[in-house]
Parts: C-alpha cells; structure tokens; sequence
C-alpha cells in the first residue's frame, strides 16, 4: 500500500458492499437493517396513502440522499427539510419539491433558494409567521426577479414558530398578498411542541383550528393556487393528524401534506412508545413500524466485576432522549454470526468516546466481543455519522449511505 493510500481519510463506521459487519467493518458503524428499513417506507406510504393525504418526508431526521430517493420511489410527493443548506443538499441530490418548515431568513440563506429557482421544474415552499419575514423575503425576490411560495405557520403558545393567533394568521395573509414577488401557497403547523396530560384532546383542537384557518383564507381569496396545502405531522401523532384533516374533508379543497420523518428507521425508545400508542388508537393498525436503525461498537475494556466500557459515545449515538440500549452481543469474527441477548445489561452514561455499561449476572463478555445497540430519537443519530451501511439478513453490507449534514 503507498503512502498516498495509508494517509487518504476514513470516514468511521465505512465499508465496502459485501463486507461482514462482524468481521471486515471498523466499528463504531451505524447500521440500518434493509428488511425493517423497507417496511418502514412501505408500512407510512400505505398509511398516508389510505388516508387520503400525501406524504412528505422530513429529511432532516436521516440527511441521507439513497433514503430520500427510496421514500419518493415508494410515492412520496416530496420531501421537507429545515434549512436553506439542507435544501441545496436535497436538489443536488435530484430533488425537485420540497416544504422548508422552517422560516427563510437571512440574505445569505434567500440567495441559496433564489439560486434554485432558476430551475423551473423546482417546486419550493418555505414558511413565514412574521411581517418583517415577509416584507424582507419580498423586496430580496422581487430583486431577483422570481417569485417564493410561502405558506403561514401557525403555532401554540409555549411552542416552537408559528402566529399564535387565527387573527396574527389573517393579518398575515394579507401582508403577503401585498407583495408581488410573495404567492401564499398553504397553512402549516407542527401538533409535536403540544404535551401535557390532555395532549390527545389539544392536538385535535390543533388540527381543527388549522383547518378552519385555512378555509378561512381560501374563501377570502388569499391563496396563489386553487388547491393550496394544509400541512402538519411529526412522527409521534400522524394518526391525529390524518384523521382532523380526513375528517374535516380536508383533501376535498385542500393539498393534505403528513411530514413524519423519524419512522424511515423508528427507534428502540421515543418512538416506539409513540407507535405503541398509535396502534392502541388505531384497532385497525395490526402491526406497526420496526427499529431499522444500530449503531454498533466493540467491548473495549473490562476493568472490573460487572462493568464494561463501550467504545461508543456520544459523538456515536443521541442521547438526548434516554441513553443507548444494549441489544445483542457478537463474537468478533465469527461468521456466521449468531447475537446473544444482552437486553439485561445496562448504559448508564455516555462520555466523548465512551459508554459505561453494567454487566448482567450471567453475561461473560470478552474484550473485543462486539455489541448492538438501539438508540432513542434516531435525528440526532445519524447527524453523528457520514456513512452508514445498510445491511442484509446475513449482516453482510449491501451499500453505504452518505449522509450530507
């Protein structure tokens, strides 16, 4: 091998198709299992579908482009993101229709979306929940001479963006119809900042409200398009959401747009309990979205009784949501590879490079034995990660996915 070769960077968790997990990769790796990973993107396609909406992915959760093309092959009609960069990133990578929720703000950042309007086959819409938003992404795109679709968020008190008023919303409406270069293409909110013991009951009110909001706009001819999008869905209420807007005869005059992202690969903690929850809401859901998302790490130390180090950490896996959780162990090497349970072991803490973890009685680990472990809140994730490697049934790599955060 030359010099050029051994100095050349590599990325962590990067392998070639064919590679055995347990025996060729250099782990840490994130590791998405295709299986799970397919039916996730059939398993929401068919969901969205048969609830008379449309399915816009949130890929801001993965960054990934070969995950993006997957979930539009499958029938998505776009996909959303959450930033002007992340925007650039989803059309180089052929993209074509995309909902920013998040507000354009900043020369810079309207420069990087003018810039691909040149295109016309490129369909954007970012959101807008202020004048002075408004009345500086319309004097920059008259300046350039093209036209931005905005579409109004509306928030809840306490949460994230978003006018908190119907009235704000209004009020709003007309301050974009005043700007020549602006076209109001849609309402949107996000039900995911709504908590507390009666959520169920605020969320529906949500959903309600955006629905009448949005009438409301298109029977005072606020809107640039005859059938402008009403929008919502994180990835924990989407059943909600689809029913208000279903129920409401949303889809009857309104584009109804459910932008789930984390369900691409769900996880083994914040999302699984909110699926739980969707299938007790949903008797006719009979089976639901499976974890598809590791990150595996060998055992690296063992320097006393019943306590491992993990050479993991939190620049490897979230931890914002609950800490990793241990699945099954591997012998390093071993082909083929057969998992022991290790569910009873437990991570206690996370630090740069590390994971402290108990041993269960009964549970012999062997420096260099390898371990998989489920993460909770899968955003936070892959934005640790350049490459992940989807693998088969065999754990044997198919293809590595680059993310492009």
């Amino acid at each position: 091998m030359t010099t050029a070769q051994i100095s050349s960077v590599v990325d962590k968790g990067a392998a070639r198709a064919g590679a055995s997990l347990v025996r060729d990769v250099s782990l840490p790796a994130l590791v998405l299992h295709r299986e799970a990973l397919e039916h996730n993107i059939r398993w929401m396609q068919d969901f969205v579908s048969n609830s008379g909406a449309e399915l816009a992915p949130h890929g801001k959760t993965s960054m990934t482009p070969a995950l993006f093309r997957r979930q539009l092959d499958a029938g998505a009609w776009g996909i959303t993101l959450a930033s002007a960069t992340q925007t650039r990133a989803g059309y180089a990578h052929g993209v074509r229709r995309i909902l920013m929720a998040n507000q354009l703000v900043g020369t810079p950042n309207m420069a990087l979306i003018a810039d691909l309007l040149a295109d016309p086959k490129f369909d954007f819409h970012c959101m807008v929940d202020h004048p002075d938003n408004v009345a500086d992404l319309g004097a920059y795109f008259a300046s350039r001479g093209v036209r931005l679709n905005v579409m109004i968020e509306y928030g809840v008190v306490g949460g994230r963006c978003g006018c908190r008023t119907e009235q704000e919303v209004v009020e709003l409406a007309k301050a974009i119809c005043a700007q020549p270069a602006l076209a109001l293409t849609g309402i949107e909110g996000y039900e995911g900042v709504i908590h507390g013991d009666h959520a169920e009951h605020g969320i529906r009110a949500f959903a309600t409200s955006l629905v009448r909001l949005a009438v409301q706009l298109q029977d005072s001819g606020a809107f640039a398009i005859a059938k402008p999008i009403i929008t919502a869905s994180g990835s924990a209420w989407y059943d909600l959401i689809a029913e208000s807007f279903e129920a409401q005869n949303a889809a009857g005059r309104f584009l109804s747009v459910l932008r789930p992202g984390s369900y691409v690969t769900h996880d083994h903690g914040i999302y699984k309990e909110a699926q739980c929850c969707v299938l007790e809401r949903r008797s006719d859901l009979h089976e639901g979205l499976r974890p598809s998302l590791e990150v595996w790490a060998h055992v690296q130390s063992l320097p006393e009784p019943g306590f491992a180090v993990i050479a993991l950490g939190k620049r490897d896996v979230a931890y914002d949501a609950g800490l990793p959780l241990p699945l099954r162990r591997y012998k390093a090497g071993v082909v083929p590879a057969v998992g022991d349970d290790v569910g009873a072991c437990k991570v206690t803490s996370v630090m740069d490079q590390h994971a402290f973890m108990t041993v269960a009685p009964g549970i012999e680990l062997r420096v260099g034995d390898i371990i998989s472990f489920g993460t909770s809140h899968p955003c936070l994730t892959f934005d640790k990660w350049r490459v992940g490697c989807l693998v088969d049934e065999q754990l044997n790599v198919i293809e590595t996915m680059e993310t492009c955060f």
